[in-house]
């Protein structure tokens, strides 16, 4: 088995969930390719000297050109703000890397196109950081409607709510600066709704959006600062990114559904969520309580109808390589762990892995149309990839 070694570029909060599933990820599915956390990176050496040291990273180095160059390295993974995803990912894939990047894949649809141009010259394996999609409740979802255990799909109601932006205080991060995320709640988190969706239920035919910023201005950070928490300074700066953004669908195979996303909303920490009805049932989700996946089925007797949950465990996909009894729990590390398993299998079997980057540029597709809807409040078409 060859060994792979994995050059990780940046070292926050996700450059940290990456490093602890790629060490975890052997453990629990004896990967199917060996890897070596070779080359940590960042752009401040003392940040980068203490992530390889708690990390446990082999090395590691300040500038990304000069770690993807080098011939030892096997994958890039990509842990850094959005305006920095396309040209390392480029170069990544020209260099004939393997690239795992973190979400949203791009700031533009043109850079999605340019970036999956370039793995698909080189035919490197490609993976977009939607994690939620890998859990086991989520992933049972898709087997029950694929099963038809639901009927045929009516609706879908998707959301994702947060709270810690819903402060006025919170510092002006590279989250709400428009140069360097791209968009705001839209692409931080509306776009796993997103994914989830085209998981699901299909490819978006068509949107009509409204996308608001609730808090024109917040305090610029004092010092460096990559998350939702952190010190701010008395010097105001503008947000000139989304906070909320309310969408109707249309799909291509007829279904209808709504996303609601925003970072305001008070009380709701991480909650990630759907309902889905069917004609023979319906399934709702909620990530903060992602081990339990309520469903309700048509067939059921009258005097035991409605939902009832399902706990995730063995007879879950993946749930046999975590813990052997339902309702022991899964967690977020896990779930980064099935993600890392899946690319490192696509790696293995020389296949295709999913989300891609061919999945990322339609969802770039569907989010750049969100927002042209949010400014002219019109439903606005989707193009269909060619495939």
């Amino acid at each position: 088995m060859k060994k792979l070694n994995v050059a990780l570029i940046g070292t926050g909060f996700m450059g940290k969930a990456h490093s602890i599933a790629t060490a975890v990820v052997p453990i629990l599915f004896g990967a199917p390719i060996e890897i070596e956390r070779k080359v940590i990176v960042d752009i401040d050496e003392e940040l980068a000297r203490n992530a390889a040291h708690q990390y446990g990273f082999a090395e590691y180095a300040t500038d990304w050109r000069d770690v993807i160059s080098r011939p030892d390295i096997d994958i890039v993974d990509i842990c850094t703000p959005n305006d920095t995803h396309a040209p390392i990912a480029i170069a990544a894939a020209k260099a004939g890397k393997h690239v795992m990047c973190e979400k949203p894949m791009a700031m533009t649809v043109a850079d999605a196109e340019a970036m999956l141009a370039a793995a698909r010259e080189t035919g490197v394996v490609t993976m977009v950081s939607y994690n939620y999609r890998h859990t086991p409740a989520l992933q049972m979802a898709k087997r029950l409607i694929d099963e038809g255990r639901i009927g045929d799909i009516l609706t879908f109601r998707g959301h994702y709510l947060q709270d810690w932006g819903a402060d006025p205080s919170k510092p002006l991060s590279w989250r709400f600066n428009k140069a360097q995320a791209g968009s705001g709640t839209l692409g931080d988190i509306g776009t796993h709704v997103i994914d989830a969706a085209r998981l699901l239920v299909g490819e978006f035919a068509s949107v009509n959006a409204i996308v608001k910023t609730f808090i024109p201005e917040r305090p610029l950070p004092a010092g460096r600062f990559f998350g939702p928490s952190g010190a701010a300074s008395s010097e105001m700066g503008k947000v000139d990114v989304d906070d909320a953004a309310l969408t109707m669908i249309k799909f291509t195979n007829g279904v209808y559904g709504t996303i609601e996303v925003t970072r305001n909303a008070w009380g709701h920490h991480n909650q990630l969520g759907f309902e889905i009805h069917g004609t023979r049932g319906s399934i709702a989700f909620d990530y903060q309580r992602l081990n339990e996946l309520r469903v309700a089925f048509a067939d059921d007797p009258a005097d035991a109808f409605g939902f009832r949950t399902i706990y995730s465990g063995p007879n879950q996909p993946f749930g046999d390589k975590l813990w052997p009894v339902a309702g022991m729990g899964q967690g977020y590390i896990d779930i980064k762990s099935i993600e890392w398993y899946n690319f490192l299998k696509a790696i293995a079997d020389n296949t295709s892995a999913a989300p891609n980057f061919a999945d990322g540029l339609q969802i770039e597709r569907i989010a750049e149309a969100i927002l042209a809807s949010g400014e002219n409040g019109n439903w606005v078409n989707i193009e269909q990839s060619a495939a």
